[in-house]
């Protein structure tokens, strides 16, 4: 994919309050930047933004951090953002530091139309593998819960084997989710494979 740049970029990044630059300084005070012990919920890889931002605004009592290691991408995402939305931060990361940002205070993690990484010798960075569910360990406050969502057959095959392998219970699992089950809040590459009836794949896993 490639990635078309926005000439403000910086000045849209440092602007914004919602914006965490250094999210190693909050690891283990999460609670402190929101102001309060709501559930904590994050999605890995958000694009522009607009499922991430739809979920704080329809969930006012959970608490939302949107992670993307774009700049472009993520100043796009925080020019969507409409004033006064105090659930709402995003960290401009590498998922690889996952582990350095949270510590035990996370409930859900989403993994939207991540990057698939076709090749065998790049498997392991696929964020459902077990490099990635390893640090996922660490961050998680209780009971571990990941939804997923993909356009990608070999992706997803390969993840359900891994979140199992993993001890993750697959306890949803949908082969073409807007058939199946139309969800009320999705992301960008979503609407644009749904109007192409191109399938999702979509499933909900659970460690206790």
């Amino acid at each position: 994919m490639r990635l078309r740049n926005l000439k403000n970029k910086e000045i849209i990044m440092d602007q914004s309050p919602y914006l965490i630059r250094d999210p190693e300084n909050y690891r283990g005070k999460w609670k402190e930047v929101f102001g309060n012990d709501h559930p904590i919920q994050i999605e890995i890889g958000m694009g522009k933004g607009q499922f991430i931002i739809q979920n704080a605004l329809a969930n006012p009592d959970i608490n939302f951090i949107g992670i993307e290691k774009y700049d472009s991408v993520i100043a796009k995402a925080l020019l969507k953002i409409p004033e006064n939305v105090p659930n709402l931060k995003m960290i401009r990361g590498n998922a690889l530091e996952i582990d350095s940002m949270f510590d035990h205070e996370v409930d859900c993690i989403y993994l939207n139309f991540s990057d698939p990484w076709p090749k065998k010798r790049h498997h392991l960075r696929r964020l459902s593998s077990h490099v990635f569910l390893e640090k996922y360990e660490s961050i998680f406050k209780g009971e571990k819960v990941i939804e997923m969502r993909t356009d990608n057959s070999d992706l997803f095959q390969y993840s359900l084997v891994s979140f199992s392998t993993f001890g993750y219970v697959l306890e949803e699992i949908y082969f073409d989710l807007h058939k199946e089950k139309m969800p009320s809040i999705t992301t960008e590459y979503e609407d644009k494979f749904s109007k192409d009836d191109l399938p999702i794949y979509f499933v909900r896993c659970l460690k206790p």
